[in-house]
């Protein structure tokens, strides 16, 4: 079962919003309050944002649609390509390439060309070839690499960044795939089907968002969904709980008074045989080298 606890989303800074000139108006249902000049994002509503993309991703999933991962920014690339092989999904972390979904016959043709090349053996070609075709190769392995083992359009995407991913959202909007998306407060959440207010620009934020919606693959045919501690309180109580019960588990073990006398007696002979070799005459060595 995933766990969400309002702990790990302060620890990773997803309430921290941008600055208060840099806001879309559009978030403002979002938001808690400004603290220096910063938005601070309503995790409350955080919280009910993942559950309803947690449900969504699980659904998608069980019914056999592949999920596909995009986020381009550097802070995000490497968590997007962590979590997506890790649930054996797709990704796109380099570039969005135009029309990777609403041309994607075009792409499909791109793709046939880059396993065509990992399968091809370059020795027979001259060196000027050999070094353009390798050249072709780490360009599209470079952009494609992500989706190359996808034969259909994903039943749903997860974005980070709406903005730096306008043209993603763009395109799923007109072929009508359902969007879940990670959006800061200087983000448009219109068009969103299910927007998760946070922070989109701390790595640890990024990660923990990617994380969520990973597991949400893997636990897809698992009956147990999601858990969230929403207070700090909760937490605490569900740790002494679990304290407690891993405490109840151990049950004491009963001693034999028979083997019991016996252990002392063990113990007392390593003491007997240190009190023996006090009482040994101590050897004055110098006399032996005395003249």
């Amino acid at each position: 079962m995933a766990v969400v606890t309002m702990k790990s989303l302060l620890e990773s800074g997803v309430h921290f919003g941008h600055q208060v000139k840099r806001w879309d108006p559009r978030m403002k249902k979002f938001i808690f309050a400004e603290r220096n000049g910063i938005h601070i994002i309503d995790l409350q509503k955080t919280i009910q944002s993942i559950k309803e993309a947690y449900d969504v991703v699980r659904k998608t999933v069980a019914s056999g649609k592949p999920v596909l991962f995009v986020g381009t920014k550097k802070q995000a690339q490497q968590a997007i390509q962590k979590e997506a092989e890790r649930c054996e999904q797709f990704y796109v972390n380099n570039r969005w390439l135009g029309g990777m979904l609403t041309n994607f016959a075009t792409v499909r043709k791109s793709i046939e060309r880059l396993i065509k090349l990992e399968k091809e053996d370059f020795s027979s070609f001259t060196k000027k070839e050999q070094a353009q075709l390798q050249k072709e190769k780490a360009k599209l392995e470079k952009n494609l690499a992500g989706i190359k083992g996808m034969t259909k359009l994903p039943g749903v995407i997860f974005v980070i960044d709406t903005r730096k991913e306008a043209i993603a959202v763009a395109e799923a909007q007109r072929l009508g795939i359902p969007i879940v998306a990670v959006v800061d407060t200087n983000c448009n959440p219109e068009g969103i089907d299910y927007p998760i207010p946070g922070n989109d620009d701390a790595i640890r934020s990024i990660s923990l968002f990617t994380q969520i919606i990973a597991n949400a693959v893997v636990e897809a045919e698992s009956e147990t969904g999601l858990k969230i501690i929403e207070t700090l309180q909760d937490e605490e109580s569900g740790d002494e709980e679990a304290k407690a019960a891993v405490e109840d588990e151990e049950e004491e073990v009963e001693v034999d008074p028979a083997t019991y006398s016996a252990e002392p007696a063990a113990e007392a002979a390593p003491e007997a045989a240190v009190e023996a070799a006090a009482e040994e005459p101590i050897v004055e060595e110098d006399k032996y080298y005395e003249k």
